[in-house]
């Protein structure tokens, strides 16, 4: 059967628009004046996704588009009536689809159905853009040159964009281009997408795009290069331990070179990685290390590929191990899709060497190549090379010992039959290191079904005792893990409530000789009602094998015994309210046991009231109690972030924000003012202050002016 489906044509092939070219000069002001819209073809008549998909949308929404020699051109007409005001979040670039009345496109330059791109604006002129990868996902990380413009008349918001040809990557001579536009309208709580899309699917999903069909392929940008420029200044001083101010001028240069329509070149000189946005912290009571996302520019464009390859738990590559904390030198990146079937990802980066540390000049090589089977599924094989460069492991006697080298070689196969229903992974790794040979694979596979009513997933992971991804994230290693999850949704044909069901998720951890060593089980009762207000009730029976030494409270108390092993019970319930309101809120609760038979009590909340779409004030609060014996005790741990985000207009920005995190002792205050003067252009101005909470003191604090500037010669 799964032969079958993974064959089958496109699912709504049928749905095509036809796109023409145009001379005329078209003004992006949302005012559909100019003759070509007159005539255009209209993509209109939308299909219901959510609350039900049974039927056409209730709020119209019409489409155009047309093209020139430089730019793709977009009209929508999002109508409404009686005349309303548009629900908006704030002013802010890449806004939460679920908060915000919204219009989105996506475009699949290869109709491959796996990656593209996404532009929209919410009813304010926010943008919102991003890398679609793996079928449906949108990284929004990534920003790049676009246009547009909203006008409201009395029935409606008109939306108008121009993005250039030169921002998107297409084949030359391809003439049928895989797209969809989705309508987000708060009000009538509906989903809207051109084409029909199952509601278990995001209107996001690739496989149910329709055709774009141009008269003439679209032109091939001649001189397709992209100058980025960074000039930083600032200024940082150290007060615990106490160390002299520390003034930092650095100067930059990012490039992209689009070798073909479809294939592009980014290199870098002494690139600067400082992230202007800090991670949101959380309270740490896991025994691993914990996940951040990749936010930096020059890994983004087609870094799914490589970045996503594998699972979460099991990433032989990710960004982030470097150039955090240790100079970059240069680097390169030659990236994108050779045709339909082929893709591919070259990457090379060179680290400075530390003295202080005695950690040497190190090589980052990346090589992945990505080829699509039958409608949607796709092999894909990744080499991942470490090196440490001029340099003898062990002759430093005052410095840590480095690895010489670490390698991975991995090969997956990615299932996605033509209607996204079956879905699945298979995956091959092994690492080599000097002295970690013997049991250096791992391997996992998943299986899922994705129905109206249900939702089945089998997943099992294996990684050996020696496996070693040291450019990787992968947390846990010597292990067999079997994930079995299952769910089922009822549908009221009335009501207040709108859905309902159980869900099951199982994780079994077990070592090499298949003796159990962790066990979760979640049973959640899932309520989503009419008005997007979601109500769950949680049960979770818990097991755990104490493998290595682990505080249970993270904060460097005394450590449970290897080999000990707790069991216990935990109730709770989550509940977020509607998105239409102005004012906004959700809870989570958690009662039940913990380690070392105490007591774990957590509550986290977050409030928000928007004055919109100027001001959105929201405050973020969790406190997990922990009842212990001693040496540990009764513990308590609080973490609070109120936020401060004032969107004066689409391009201006400021934001201020307290994260509190008394398990870390420490208060972060950020402020961050940011102009867009241009587009993909930016100054930022970044206030950082750190403080000790007990007792009261500065530990660090710094200011930083970042000055960039996206020039196309």
């Amino acid at each position: 059967m799964l032969s079958s489906i993974s064959f089958a044509q496109k699912k709504n092939a049928s749905f095509q628009l036809h796109i023409y070219p145009t001379t005329e000069t078209i003004k992006i002001d949302g005012i559909a004046d100019e003759t070509v819209w007159q005539h255009a073809e209209v993509a209109k008549n939308f299909f219901m996704v959510l609350p039900m998909d049974t039927s056409l949308a209730k709020v119209r929404t019409e489409v155009g588009m047309t093209f020139d020699k430089n730019n793709l051109y977009l009209l929508a007409k999002c109508y409404d009536a009686p005349r309303k005001t548009e629900m908006v979040e704030s002013l802010r670039r890449d806004f939460s689809f679920v908060k915000n009345d919204n219009f989105i496109v996506f475009i699949d330059p290869f109709d491959n159905q796996t990656d593209g791109f996404a532009f929209g604006t919410n009813a304010e002129n926010a943008q919102w853009d991003g890398l679609m990868y793996e079928g449906g996902s949108v990284d929004l990380n990534w920003d790049n040159k676009w246009y547009s413009a909203v006008k409201h008349y009395a029935d409606s918001w008109v939306l108008e964009m121009a993005i250039p040809l030169k921002t998107l990557r297409y084949k030359k001579g391809v003439t049928e281009w895989g797209i969809n536009f989705s309508r987000n309208d708060l009000r009538t709580t509906e989903k809207s997408s051109w084409t029909p899309i199952p509601r278990q699917f995001p209107t996001a999903s690739l496989a149910y795009t329709g055709t774009l069909v141009w008269e003439n392929s679209p032109t091939v940008q001649k001189g397709n290069v992209s100058l980025i420029p960074h000039l930083l200044t600032g200024v940082s001083k150290e007060n615990i331990p106490s160390s002299p101010s520390d003034f930092k001028h650095e100067a930059g240069l990012d490039a992209k070179v689009a070798v073909t329509s479809s294939l592009n070149l980014d290199l870098t000189v002494n690139p600067d990685f400082s992230q202007v946005e800090v991670d949101k912290q959380v309270t740490n009571l896991d025994r691993y290390e914990l996940f951040f996302p990749e936010r930096r520019e020059f890994f983004l464009e087609n870094g799914d590929q490589i970045n996503n390859f594998g699972y979460p738990g099991i990433r032989p590559f990710f960004s982030r191990r470097i150039g955090l904390g240790i100079p970059i030198n240069y680097g390169g990146r030659f990236s994108g899709n050779l045709n339909k079937k082929w893709r591919v990802t070259l990457m090379d980066m060179e680290t400075a060497k530390q003295h202080d540390i005695g950690l040497p000049a190190q090589n980052f090589a990346v090589a992945a190549i990505q080829r699509r089977v039958f409608s949607r599924s796709n092999v894909n094989l990744l080499f991942v090379n470490k090196q440490s460069m001029n340099y003898t492991p062990g002759k430093d006697s005052l410095h840590p010992q480095y690895s010489l080298y670490n390698r991975n070689i991995g090969a997956e196969y990615n299932l996605a039959s033509s209607n996204n229903i079956w879905t699945g992974k298979l995956l091959f790794l092994k690492s080599f290191s000097p002295d970690k040979n013997d049991n250096s694979i791992a391997n996992a596979g998943n299986l899922k079904y994705s129905g109206k009513r249900w939702l089945i997933n089998a997943a099992y992971e294996s990684v050996g005792s020696d496996y070693n991804a040291e450019v990787g994230y992968v947390p846990r290693i010597n292990y067999i893990k079997m994930n079995p999850q299952i769910s089922y949704t009822f549908f009221p044909k009335g009501g207040n409530i709108l859905t309902h069901g159980p869900q099951l998720n199982s994780i079994y951890f077990f070592n090499k000789k298949w003796k159990q060593t962790d066990h979760e089980n979640v049973f959640t009762y899932l309520v989503t009602f009419r008005n997007k207000a979601t109500l769950s009730a949680v049960g979770m029976d818990d097991y755990v094998q104490i493998l290595f030494p682990f505080d249970p409270t993270n904060s460097g108390k005394d450590s449970l015994l290897y080999n000990s092993k707790y069991s216990w019970l935990t109730t709770g319930a989550d509940f977020v309210s509607k998105p239409q309101s102005l004012f906004t809120y959700s809870f989570s609760i958690r009662y039940g046991g913990y380690y070392a038979n105490g007591k774990k009590y957590s509550v986290s909340t977050e409030i928000g009231y928007r004055f919109q779409p100027i001001l959105n004030l929201s405050l973020s609060a969790s406190y997990n109690k922990l009842q212990l014996p001693e040496p540990w005790g009764n513990t308590g741990f609080w973490l609070v972030g109120p936020k401060v985000d004032l969107t004066l207009t689409t391009k201006l920005f400021f934001t201020t924000y307290v994260q509190y995190n008394q398990q870390l002792n420490n208060t972060n205050v950020n402020a961050r003012f940011q102009w867009r003067y241009k587009p993909a252009s930016d100054l930022f101005i970044v206030y950082t202050d750190n403080y000790l909470v007990t007792p009261f003191a500065v530990r660090n604090r710094a200011i930083l002016l970042k000055f960039t500037y996206w020039w196309n010669p």
